[in-house]
């Protein structure tokens, strides 16, 4: 028992970041996670982790015994697991980060369906626009709209997330309806302040030329739902992903425009630490997500791309 909590005491460290973190997440003293690490070092003969008053690091001995300590940790976990489970069902914990519209909003129903398929897992989901850290954050994966730049996460691909140009009709009827995406500096834009360059919006035409305009936004936020519904109210030109305006577009109250261009498609992934053991639950939570997602997607009928 001792080295296996030694194990389990110095992964709570990497991942936390911590003595003090991995303490508070283990429920035990500082003092005992400190030993328990110290114990191992010694037992090994070699230094796991760097020590300063403002961080914990790994050594490169720690790094090699890191990936080692949280395999075969999820080894064990996965052969009780195995032992435990009832009629084949799977059993244990799974930890998800969700973007938190896309969670909200597409994310409820294939999460029931999963819980109603395997009854003895226990679903654990972090809804959040912030880029979780799977590792320090003990998750097992994350869903991921973007570009990514983690080379240490592995990845399968979900689905292209198509944009829409849109605003209301009565703000369409009292300012006009531009016909080029050029047309939108003189127009009211509302945009998503979680990317790289909120002010720069880029379009491709039909014969693939490039048309990137820079804007000057009269609402700005880290929420799209708040900018889809101002855009109802009127309040200008929104550029959000169909997924999340198809339900405003199909109701009337908000109308696609600037036919003929489109924005470039940003790739939706799952990711998973390659540190992580894929265990049969996460296996099978991804394979069914992947299923779920699978084919032509509603809010692209509705809205296009």
């Amino acid at each position: 028992m001792g080295r296996l909590q030694a194990l389990q005491h110095f992964v709570a460290v990497v991942e936390a970041g911590s003595f003090t973190a991995a303490a508070d997440r283990l429920g035990v003293a500082k003092s005992a996670v400190s030993r328990r690490v110290r114990e191992l070092e010694q037992r090994l003969g070699a230094q796991l982790l760097n020590r300063t008053t403002r961080a914990t690091d790994l050594t490169d001995s720690g790094r090699a015994f890191y990936e080692r300590a949280v395999r075969v940790l999820a080894d064990l976990d996965e052969a009780e697991a195995a032992v435990a489970q009832r009629g084949g069902q799977l059993i244990g914990t799974l930890r998800v980060a969700l973007p938190l519209s896309f969670g909200l909003l597409h994310m409820a129903a294939p999460i029931a369906a999963f819980l109603e398929a395997h009854p003895e897992i226990d679903l654990q989901v972090d809804l959040n626009d912030r880029r979780v850290d799977l590792v320090s954050e003990g998750m097992d994966l994350a869903l991921r709209i973007g570009h990514l730049r983690d080379s240490t996460l592995i990845a399968r691909k979900l689905f292209d997330v198509k944009f829409v140009t849109c605003a209301s009709p009565a703000y369409l009827a009292a300012y006009g309806t531009p016909t080029t995406p050029d047309e939108l500096t003189d127009h009211h834009v509302l945009v998503y302040t979680n990317v790289t360059d909120p002010r720069l919006l880029p379009y491709v035409d039909a014969a693939g030329q490039s048309h990137d305009v820079r804007v000057a936004p009269r609402l700005a936020a880290s929420n799209g739902d708040l900018l889809v519904a101002a855009a109802a109210e009127g309040q200008g030109i929104v550029v959000e992903p169909n997924f999340m305006a198809a339900r405003a577009v199909a109701g009337g109250s908000l109308v696609p425009i600037l036919d003929g261009y489109s924005r470039p498609a940003t790739p939706a992934y799952i990711v998973y630490p390659h540190t992580r053991h894929l265990s049969l639950r996460v296996r099978a939570f991804i394979d069914h997500v992947i299923e779920w997602f699978s084919g032509e997607l509603p809010w692209d009928a509705c809205c296009g791309g």
